[in-house]
């Protein structure tokens, strides 16, 4: 491993059995499987009413995932309503470093992992049927989440980009963060792919602060759209700011890289004009900004944000995943660090005097830090981490929302997790529901409900809420 590489392989040190293949990490850095993706509706109360299968198969249009790639699948409505988007990659199933592999059209002869795949735009239409979008964005890494704005029939998407040396290639670069493109009609097989279209930068030095690696400012999570303005965030990586920010298409929202939405702002139609020569160098145009009042601490280690949803122009929930340590304390049987966050879980941001500020973190009912059984799991610890196999919650990563009548929310979120894998994205984690007031100061009252916890063998990635279902 990894797969097509010609120096530095390595040898598995596990086979292919769940979850135990997961520890070939620690020795392939790239490692994943890819898997069918599973679509299933339920009610607001967590009842499964029916599932469908994503095609996966060899003949014919098809999409996986990369299990155990956590940041994968974010699952948006269109603009208009009317379609349901997401993200995957066009390989088989069961093939192995898949989002790490390069694109057909931008390959990185430096990336370990020696196969190409394109990735793709899923869209699920009305009456059931799926046409897909394949792009050489992404190249190196994954595609995270997609929108459909529907006036002007573009595809948003979002993600990262990159697994080999510094500098990275031009197309690498180019290929990274917030993506546009336009939908296919077409198979999958006569698609004629083109070079990534970027439709958003950002760059630490707007802030004051000194360069860091070209490109990985730009590795964006989630993905969202509010009163015809794009948003996205940031929450892992060892580049860049951990944080939300919005695409400016007027050029005047944010002159030291801070601010907020100029209303009436157009949503993107066309990518950013670059100079390749100087790309790899100076990176991409800057178009992007953090939003006003959210943080702006480089290499942040208490921010990590993930999903956005907006409750109305004024009150936002934004999903906070954990700082990922894992961190346990046999004495107590927890996960000291994830049970001692502050930030983690479910965070309302209110829109006052020119600036978002938190209003207050909703965390009761997750029990971050405390390991949780799952039917069919292993029990005791791994041998190759020598921590309890058994994980537990550390925040919240795609989330999605309704405002009820009564002047209540209702907010549901998949869960990030810990634990003693090798690759906590492989560990089955969970649904949960919370509702809030709108005009609350504060969370008391709001507790989290776990509507469904993941089967040994599957991981629960995107959420959106469909009206009228």
């Amino acid at each position: 491993m990894p797969p097509g590489c010609t120096t530095d392989c390595v040898t598995a040190v596990a086979d292919g059995g769940y979850p135990e293949v997961f520890n070939n990490e620690s020795v392939d850095g790239s490692f994943g499987v890819t898997s069918p993706i599973l679509l299933d509706t339920i009610t607001p109360s967590g009842h499964t009413m029916r599932t469908l299968d994503v095609p996966s198969g060899p003949n014919g249009d098809h999409l996986v995932s990369s299990f155990s790639s956590k940041s994968e699948l974010g699952l948006n409505l269109s603009t208009n309503g009317s379609a349901l988007t997401f993200m995957g990659y066009v390989a088989p199933v069961g093939a192995v470093d898949v989002s790490n592999s390069n694109t057909p059209g931008v390959v990185d002869p430096t990336n370990p992992v020696g196969e190409s795949f394109y990735r793709a735009v899923a869209e699920l239409h009305g009456n059931g049927s799926f046409s897909y979008t394949e792009t050489n964005a992404y190249s190196g890494n994954n595609g995270r989440a997609a929108i459909l704005d529907s006036a002007d029939n573009k595809l948003f998407m979002s993600g990262n980009a990159g697994n080999g040396s510094n500098p990275q290639p031009v197309g690498v670069i180019a290929g990274a963060g917030a993506q546009l493109t336009t939908p296919s009609t077409l198979p999958e097989s006569e698609q004629q792919v083109g070079q990534p279209t970027p439709m958003g930068g950002f760059n630490i030095t707007a802030l004051g602060d000194k360069a860091d690696k070209v490109g990985k400012d730009d590795n964006f999570r989630g993905l969202t759209v509010h009163d015809n303005v794009v948003y996205l965030t940031k929450g892992s990586g060892g580049n860049g700011v951990n944080t939300v920010y919005f695409i400016d298409t007027t050029g005047k929202a944010c002159p030291s890289g801070v601010g907020l939405p100029v209303p009436g702002a157009p949503l993107p139609t066309s990518g950013l004009s670059y100079n390749p020569a100087t790309l790899q160098s100076t990176g991409l145009p800057e178009n992007m900004c953090v939003l006003a009042g959210f943080p702006t601490a480089t290499k942040s280690t208490t921010s990590f944000p993930f999903g956005v949803w907006f409750a109305n122009d004024t009150t936002m929930y934004v999903a906070d995943e954990g700082s990922g340590s894992n961190t346990y304390d046999a004495a107590t049987g927890s996960y000291t660090d994830a049970a001692a966050q502050t930030g983690a879980g479910l965070q309302k941001w209110e829109l006052s005097d020119g600036s978002w500020k938190l209003a207050y973190t909703i965390q009761s009912g997750l029990d971050l830090g405390t390991p949780y059984a799952v039917s069919g799991y292993p029990t005791g610890d791994n041998p190759v981490t020598g921590l309890p196999w058994a994980p537990a919650t550390d925040g919240l990563r795609n989330l999605t929302g309704e405002v009820n009548p009564d002047g209540t929310v209702s907010v549901w979120a998949v869960t990030s997790t810990v634990s003693g894998a090798t690759d906590e994205g492989a560990d089955p984690n969970r649904l949960v529901r919370v509702t809030d007031h709108l005009d609350a100061t504060s969370a008391a009252g709001d507790t989290f409900r776990t509507l469904r916890t993941a089967q040994s063998g599957e991981a629960l990635r995107g959420i959106v809420y469909v009206p009228g279902q």
